[in-house]
């Protein structure tokens, strides 16, 4: 007869689990993640580092006709903000492929095409958040702008200001307590609205003559004038421009026991991080192995760098006319970890969980047989077989994980690009991990469950 060790599930802690020097081999994985977060606070940032890091390893980007052979580094690049990396393996893509899907962008507060004002002596950006943050969050908080400007004869401007010693950093101004008895009374998404994100950026006026007094837009002058000088740009190079201001702050230690890692974007780049890791350090798999760092995700998976794209179906179909197998056999021979973050159980917040199926932080990758709000409404909810191949897999290969869900039913709840993939017939399901604060300016994950990402995810692709 078993006993209640056998009879029972009970989730554990990683340190419980593993041994000390796996331990200190995941710690020394998060410093290099840590990096990738301070280097990549931008999808398209996120893609320059992941190129830079494939081609290092032998990517070489995908061609019409190559030569395919076993062993075969790969990857596609959709318009600087999405990528898609690849592995051949020795069985035909008929057979299907291994799919970690992630994503690589955050929420954030983006600039408005026409960004730049002057009121009350003051020059400032205007903004669009981008994503689903809670805009109380977002002020009298550094920030560091992050992005790309497009002249009208196609040359690009890069900027990055924020991050470097001696930068200036830039901040939405908030209201004195001395004088927010109005404010109080409202509720936080009335208190702070979009419009009034906007992002203080300087206060000197231009020109020193008394004359000048007189003028207007002194101090946006003095902006543009910076700006024209070191980029070259000029206002209207902001209509076909991308610029985002993110959090000035890197990735640091959490705790005395330094145990977690406090960061901007946990979500998703703690799973993008994972799955690029573990294709660059892939051997020649049996089956093609693809990590897909996508775009949009915060906002529906939308447009050309989004999990809708058809820019997927195309790499995947050139790879199998290569290889004389068609597109629908490679799908439906396929299987897809949906790598995104799922939420940790916060005791301070204890009333929007359900202790048996949330996960915890530092016990191991988050796995969702569904996701979705409410109803499952989004989800694309992955059969029993499918989380049973993930249940002896991860044991044989010594991946600590935990099943998760996303709050109690009625709360909420969230959606990811799984059900992009699982339309294609491509059996699916949710995987992550669990992040505190998540969608926060600074998010706090466990060091060992970023690593159960990546050893979860090489072990599909090993598979």
């Amino acid at each position: 007869m078993p006993g209640k060790d056998e009879l029972f599930y009970t989730k554990k802690s990683t340190y419980d689990i593993i041994k000390e020097d796996e331990v200190e081999g995941a710690y020394a994985y998060c410093e290099e993640y840590k990096h990738y977060l301070d280097k990549g606070k931008t999808e398209r940032e996120c893609v320059a580092q992941a190129i830079a890091l494939a081609e290092k390893e032998g990517f070489k980007p995908f061609e019409r006709g190559m030569d395919l052979p076993p062993g075969t580094k790969l990857y596609m690049d959709t318009a600087g903000k999405s990528l898609i990396l690849a592995v051949i393996g020795k069985a035909p893509l008929s057979k299907g492929m291994n799919i970690a899907a992630t994503h690589i962008d955050s929420p954030r507060l983006d600039l408005k095409q026409v960004p730049l004002y002057e009121d009350g002596d003051m020059a400032f950006f205007k903004t669009h958040y981008y994503g689903g943050i809670r805009k109380y969050q977002w002020v009298a908080l550094p920030l560091a702008l992050h992005g790309t400007l497009v002249k009208k004869d196609g040359q690009s401007v890069d900027i990055v200001i924020g991050e470097d010693e001696g930068d200036p950093v830039f901040m939405v101004t908030d209201l004195l307590p001395h004088l927010s008895k109005d404010q109080d009374k409202k509720t936080l998404g009335e208190a702070f609205t979009g419009e009034n994100l906007n992002i203080l950026i300087g206060s000197r006026p231009d020109g020193a003559d008394k004359d000048a007094e007189k003028e207007k837009d002194r101090v946006k002058l003095t902006v543009m004038k910076i700006l024209n000088e070191k980029y070259g740009i000029v206002e209207e190079d902001f209509l076909s421009a991308e610029v985002e201001a993110v959090p000035a702050m890197r990735a640091s230690d959490v705790g005395f026991d330094r145990s977690m890692i406090g960061a901007y974007g946990h979500d998703d780049r703690s799973c993008s991080f994972a799955a690029l890791r573990a294709l660059l350090d892939l051997e020649v798999p049996e089956k093609t192995a693809v990590c897909v760092l996508s775009d949009k995700e915060e906002i529906g998976s939308e447009g050309i760098t989004g999990m809708q794209s058809a820019a997927f179906d195309y790499f995947v179909e050139e790879l199998c006319s290569a290889g004389g197998s068609l597109l629908r056999d490679c799908y439906r021979g396929s299987f897809c970890l949906s790598m995104d973050v799922c939420n940790a159980f916060d005791p301070n917040f204890a009333d929007v969980s359900e202790k048996l199926n949330g996960a915890k932080l530092g016990y191991g990758l988050g796995v969702m047989k569904f996701s979705g709000s409410r109803g499952k409404s989004g989800s694309s909810d992955a059969t029993a077989e499918d989380v049973a191949m993930l249940r002896s897999l991860f044991a044989e290969s010594g991946v600590t994980w935990q099943m998760a869900e996303l709050g109690k039913v009625d709360q909420g709840g969230g959606g990811t690009v799984a059900k992009f993939l699982a339309n294609r017939n491509i059996p699916t399901i949710d995987a992550g991990v669990p992040v505190l604060s998540m969608h926060a300016p600074y998010e706090i994950v466990s060091k060992l469950d970023c690593y159960m990402a990546y050893k979860g995810i090489k072990a599909l692709f090993s598979k």
